[in-house]
Parts: C-alpha cells; sequence; structure tokens
C-alpha cells in the first residue's frame, strides 16, 4: 500500500484475550488479557518468558540486526585489507567508519557535554 514499507501485522484472539505483533515494529508485542488494559512486552524484556530469551541473541534495547550491522563493517574492513594486501586500492565503494569518523564522534560527544554544562548554548565542534 502506498506509504507504507511491508506493513505485516499478525494479531491472535481467543476467549482469554488477544496478541498483535508489527513486523515494522519487531521488538514489541502487545499483549491484552480480557478486559484488562493491553500491555506491552519488549524483545528480551521481563514478561516475555524463557522461551523468548534462550533465542533472543543481543539485550534488550538493542534491535535484531544490530549484530548483522557490525558484521557489515567488518566485511568491508575486510574488504579493503585485502585490497591493501593485494597491492590495490579498494574499490571506492568500500565504506566504512574511519578513526577520523571517531575523532569526530568524539569531539562531537564533547561539544555536547560542554554545552549541557554551559546552559545548552551553542558551542564550537
Amino acid at each position: 500500500a502506498v506509504g507504507k514499507e511491508n506493513a505485516l501485522v499478525l494479531r491472535v484472539y481467543g476467549s482469554k484475550g488477544g496478541l498483535e505483533w508489527k513486523q515494522e515494529d519487531p521488538n514489541y508485542l502487545w499483549f491484552a488479557a480480557y478486559g484488562q488494559p493491553p500491555r506491552l512486552i519488549t524483545r528480551g524484556g521481563h514478561g516475555s518468558g524463557p522461551e523468548a530469551a534462550r533465542v533472543t541473541r543481543v539485550p534488550p534495547g538493542h534491535p535484531e540486526g544490530y549484530l548483522e550491522g557490525f558484521a557489515a563493517i567488518y566485511a568491508e574492513v575486510a574488504r579493503a585489507i585485502r585490497a591493501a594486501r593485494d597491492g590495490r586500492k579498494p574499490d571506492p565503494a568500500v565504506v566504512f567508519p574511519t578513526v577520523e569518523d571517531g575523532l569526530a564522534g568524539v569531539q562531537f560527544i564533547e561539544a555536547a557535554v560542554k554545552s549541557s554544562q554551559r546552559g545548552a548554548v551553542w558551542v564550537k565542534v
């Protein structure tokens, strides 16, 4: 549908309550016991049960795919290392965070802390 990426939603209803899970918001399961307000259960959080904990690979607050994101970065670094080892320049499409990117991130955090300490004023980065 226009404006939706996938919008897969699973709803299960029974005599004791209902469940709703949305594929585009996969870390959350809504549970509504009959006659009770709906309750939000987070992936790997309290109330999710030992079965869910057993198959949850990352802590609550980290989305599924978190580890795959790092794997993609490592794969890009490996491509650059292989190119250097073989005496070639890496393909320009190979991208990963550099030391300079890390330095810029630290400088941004330090500026945010200074800004907070000075009453939320603009601080040059």
